[in-house]
């Protein structure tokens, strides 16, 4: 544990990880070097058939556009570093790679929480409302619904993560993590931390809580118009879209809210490397592939991409 002076940061931050388990090291970093490609390739797919066929022009795909975007910058942000450290002996980052870092993480996870909820919406007006989509979902609103997301995931981060970088370490420059996370700085800090504890359990709150539950609700509005719908075709077809989108829900919900809705001093030493895995890699990685293969718009719109760049070659 190195020490410095208390009323300086440190210069940069030893990452753990798995230090006590080396065994570990060659599997993750193999594991993070295929899925990290996979990421990146499926999400940008999804934004590049979402964008260039006229048929997927619609609220949902624009959305989900967003969703793709936001989980490559969500992975690219921890990723890399965690594939240098893996596979080197130095397992650092400086303090200013830790706070771009700490930034860039919470601001897509922040408005990660927001847009899923915002996609359930589009889609309980999208089943509730039919005959009113177009017009409550126009190209203005949905515009103007998807930057206050964005605004709204910046803002937590920056207040968070400022108050958070505050926090005296008293020298401490050791965090028994892969990244720089605000749950696990508030851990290490020496100071009172209780406030900064109920600041964070308050804020994710209304960052997953709220959302999560408006999701529910929207979703319980959608399966009772759903069994209302005479055509089993309509039916089939309305849950293969809401399904693929609680998938996703489930999947970065879970671990997020078991992470955030919980005091960090109680929060188990490997809880907070397990739980960044999945919501910060196998999430993003999954989320193209859950909405390709359960969606045949996305599937056809796909297939012809593909189709075009081998006819045009």
């Amino acid at each position: 544990m190195t020490m410095m002076n208390e009323s300086h940061h440190p210069e940069e931050f030893i990452l753990l990880g798995f230090a006590d388990r080396p065994w570990l090291q060659l599997p993750l970093f193999t594991v993070l070097l295929i899925t990290y490609p996979m990421a990146l390739v499926g999400n940008i797919a999804i934004i590049l058939v979402s964008r260039l066929d006229p048929r997927l022009h619609s609220p949902m795909y624009f959305f989900l556009t967003n969703l793709s975007f936001l989980d490559m910058c969500y992975t690219t942000s921890i990723v890399p570093q965690m594939l240098f450290n893996l596979g080197t002996s130095k397992k650092t980052i400086s303090y200013k790679g830790c706070v771009i870092q700490l930034y860039l993480f919470h601001t897509m996870g922040g408005t990660e929480c927001l847009l899923l909820a915002l996609m359930s919406f589009d889609r309980y007006v999208a089943i509730c409302r039919p005959l009113h989509y177009t017009l409550i979902m126009n190209q203005r609103i949905c515009i103007l619904l998807a930057s206050v997301v964005w605004l709204s995931g910046i803002a937590y981060a920056v207040s968070e993560a400022t108050v958070t970088l505050q926090l005296p370490l008293c020298g401490v420059n050791t965090l028994d993590h892969l990244l720089c996370e605000i749950p696990v700085l508030i851990k290490t800090a020496c100071d009172d931390k209780g406030t900064n504890e109920l600041t964070l359990s308050i804020v994710c709150i209304f960052m997953l809580a709220v959302p999560l539950c408006l999701i529910l609700a929207s979703y319980a509005s959608i399966g009772h118009a759903v069994f209302k719908i005479k055509s089993s075709e309509g039916r089939k077809k309305a849950f293969g879209t809401c399904s693929s989108h609680l998938i996703v829900v489930f999947l970065f919900y879970g671990p997020a809210i078991s992470m955030y809705l919980q005091p960090p001093s109680s929060i188990s030493r490997d809880q907070p490397k397990f739980m960044a895995l999945f919501y910060g890699v196998v999430t993003p990685t999954l989320n193209p592939f859950i909405y390709t293969l359960r969606n045949k718009d996305v599937k056809g719109a796909l297939g012809h991409l593909v189709g075009n760049i081998i006819c045009s070659k």
